[in-house]
């Protein structure tokens, strides 16, 4: 089959926007698919506030004409695991989309806290906050093969980066959903709809190599109150007591992953039956 360009639109909420843009533009791009990625803004969050200049030349405001030309759609994390996810300004613009994507039968990609606002708006999933954040390298048993993991084995590495979990005994008694992978000490790496187009990755696998010492070094300036008591990064430094040398661990799994998204989107895979 003749390998034809593929269309992702991305919702961007992260706080690291421009890095973001960088990071999924080199992993879609290096996973031998020819991709046109656009990125989109909810309107609702700067209803009272101007549109940063970053946002205005390189990404679109929602809007449902634009969606439907997308052939599969991403929304990215977002540092709002500690709220409710109706105090987000755009909690009504988020649940609209997330119903057009449904409706369309477009395959969705949720990441991080995208994951569980879409987990808990489609199913009821609700989300509590860890204790202590989850952050570093964690190495992963996969519970369910699928073609979203095909390629790789029990003990792959990726990145987490998270203060809270979505409740694993209510996505279990769940029949349309299924985990497929935890981290060894039981974190959710990934959950999938058994009937519908939609994928819940908990990993943040678009980080490169340096992406958890600048997330630690955010915190650091935004919290420098709270600074012993963050959490730093686990099994990513060759010197830990330092601090130095980050370990891309994670880049196989990177490339396996979004190589395998992208062949399913192609596929029309998960348009089958829906």
């Amino acid at each position: 089959m003749e390998r034809g360009l593929l269309k992702i639109g991305i919702l961007n909420i992260m706080h690291d926007k421009e890095d973001t843009k960088r990071r999924f533009e080199r992993v879609l791009g290096a996973a031998g698919q020819a991709v046109q990625i656009t990125y989109f803004y909810p309107v609702m969050h700067y209803q009272n506030r101007s549109v940063p200049a970053f946002l205005l030349q390189t990404a679109e405001p929602l809007s449902r004409k634009r969606v439907a030309m997308m052939d599969a759609f991403i929304i990215t994390g977002a540092p709002l695991e500690k709220l409710a996810f109706e105090d987000v300004t755009y909690w009504p613009e988020l649940k609209r989309l997330f119903s057009f994507l449904e409706g369309a039968a477009i395959p969705q990609l949720y990441v991080c806290w995208g994951a569980m606002a879409a987990a808990n708006y489609f199913y009821g999933v609700g989300k509590q906050q860890l204790p202590q954040k989850i952050f570093g390298i964690y190495k992963h048993q996969i519970l369910q093969p699928t073609p979203a993991l095909h390629g790789l084995t029990t003990g792959f590495k990726a990145p987490h980066a998270r203060y809270a979990e979505l409740n694993q005994a209510e996505i279990s008694a769940v029949p349309a959903l299924q985990i497929d992978a935890l981290t060894t000490d039981q974190k959710l790496f990934l959950v999938e709809a058994r009937e519908k187009p939609q994928l819940f990755l908990f990993a943040h696998l678009e980080y490169g190599k340096d992406a958890l010492t600048k997330e630690y070094q955010r915190e650091v300036q935004a919290y420098p109150e709270k600074v012993t008591s963050l959490a730093k990064p686990e099994n990513y430094y060759a010197d830990p007591e330092k601090m130095q040398d980050e370990r891309f661990s994670w880049k196989q799994t990177q490339t396996v992953f979004f190589a395998n998204w992208l062949k399913l989107v192609e596929k029309g895979k998960y348009r089958v039956g829906y």
